[in-house]
C-alpha cells in the first residue's frame, strides 16, 4: 500500500499531519534572504480548490499574521501557468500530469512540492450523444480535440495504446478548452479530451458520453503543486501556509459540497449541479511528492519523450523539491 493511500484513509488528521510534514520539510531548509511579501499564486478558473481560497479569502487570512498579501493570476490552462511561472508571474502554481513535463523539457524553472490525490475520473474522451463512435478504436482516423500539453494529452496517449492505437492514429486538434468545446458542439472535431469542471459541463450542456476516462490504472489524472525553486527556499512558512489552507478548505469542500458548489460555480460561469458533479470527481488534500509519485511521473516523461512529443528525456527526479533536501 502506497503512503498516498493510507494517508487517504487515515482521513482527517493524517490529511493535515501531511501537509505539515511537507511544510516542516521546507522550513529545515536555510533561508538565503528575507521573506517575500507577496505570494503570488498561478490558478486556473477550472481548479476549484483555488477559486473556492480566493473566493472565501482563507489564504489572505492565513498568510497576514505573516506580513504577507496574496495575488491570483488566472491562466487559460496548465502549459500557460507553468509559463507564468518560468518567466517570473507567478511563485506557485497548481496544474495536471504533462504540463510540468512540457515545461522541463523546455528548460523551465520550477520543482514539484506537492500533490493532490489520483482523479481518474476527473478527465475524459467525450463525444457527442448521437455520435457513431462506440470504442476509444473507432478513434482511428478522427479528429479529436484536446489542450495540447495539458493532463488529457496523456490520457489519449495511454488510451490510444490501450486499444492498439498510436497518437499518429488519429488527428490532434490543439485548442484551448472554450474553443475545443465550440468545435466540439459544431462537430467540426469527432471527440474532445478535456477535465473537469469542462467534462461535466459538457456532459450535462449536450448529453456528451464518456467514451473512456483515466480509471483501471490508464491515467492517475495526479495534480501537482509547483513553486519557483528560488521563492520556495526563501518562503518555506509562506508554503507552509498554503498547503496547511488548502488541507482545510479541501476538508471542508468534500463535507460541504453543496455549499462549496454554490460558491464556485458563479466564479465558473457553471450551473451548480455541474460544478458539485465535478467536485465529487475530485480528492482535495495536498500530499508531500513520494518516490512512488515522482516514478509515475517519469513514466509521463519517458513516454512523451518516446513519441518525441518533448525534444530531449528529463529527469522528473531533478525538479522534485523532496530530491533537493
Amino acid at each position: 500500500m502506497t503512503v498516498s493511500t493510507l494517508l487517504r484513509r487515515a482521513g482527517t488528521g493524517l490529511a493535515v499531519l501531511s501537509a505539515a510534514l511537507l511544510a516542516t520539510s521546507l522550513l529545515l531548509l536555510p533561508v538565503a534572504k528575507a521573506q517575500s511579501k507577496e505570494l503570488r499564486v498561478g490558478y486556473q478558473k477550472s481548479a476549484s480548490l483555488f477559486v473556492l481560497q480566493k473566493a472565501q479569502g482563507t489564504l489572505d487570512k492565513k498568510l497576514a499574521p505573516l506580513g504577507v498579501s496574496v495575488k491570483w493570476v488566472e491562466f487559460p490552462a496548465g502549459p500557460q501557468l507553468l509559463e507564468g511561472l518560468n518567466v517570473g508571474a507567478v511563485d506557485v502554481g497548481h496544474v495536471g500530469e504533462a504540463p510540468p513535463i512540457f515545461a522541463q523539457a523546455a528548460g523551465a524553472k520550477f520543482v514539484y512540492i506537492g500533490h493532490d490525490p489520483a482523479a481518474p475520473r476527473a478527465e475524459a474522451i467525450l463525444v457527442l450523444k448521437d455520435s457513431p463512435i462506440k470504442s476509444v478504436a473507432d478513434l482511428k482516423g478522427k479528429k479529436v480535440a484536446l489542450n495540447k500539453g495539458s493532463n488529457v494529452h496523456y490520457l489519449l496517449v495511454r488510451q490510444l495504446e490501450k486499444n492498439g492505437l498510436k497518437i499518429s492514429d488519429v488527428s490532434p486538434v490543439y485548442l484551448a478548452p472554450a474553443d475545443g468545446r465550440a468545435a466540439f458542439e459544431s462537430k467540426a472535431v469527432d471527440a474532445w479530451v478535456i477535465w473537469e469542471p469542462f467534462q461535466s459541463a459538457a456532459e450535462k450542456g449536450t448529453g456528451a458520453r464518456i467514451l473512456a476516462d483515466g480509471t483501471g490504472g490508464v491515467a492517475n489524472n495526479y495534480l501537482y503543486y509547483l513553486g519557483e525553486r528560488g521563492f520556495v527556499a526563501k518562503n518555506p512558512k509562506v508554503i507552509q501556509a498554503l498547503f496547511e489552507d488548502s488541507v482545510t478548505q479541501g476538508i471542508w469542500l468534500k463535507k460541504n459540497l453543496q455549499q462549496a458548489a454554490a460558491i464556485i460555480a458563479p466564479l465558473q460561469g457553471l450551473p451548480v449541479d455541474v460544478v458539485e458533479q465535478a467536485l465529487r470527481r475530485y480528492e482535495f488534500n495536498v500530499q508531500p511528492v513520494t518516490d512512488a509519485v515522482i516514478a509515475e511521473q517519469q513514466k509521463i516523461a519517458d513516454t512523451f519523450f518516446e513519441l518525441k512529443l518533448i525534444p530531449k528525456a528529463i529527469s522528473v527526479r531533478e525538479a522534485s523539491w523532496k530530491a533537493q533536501q
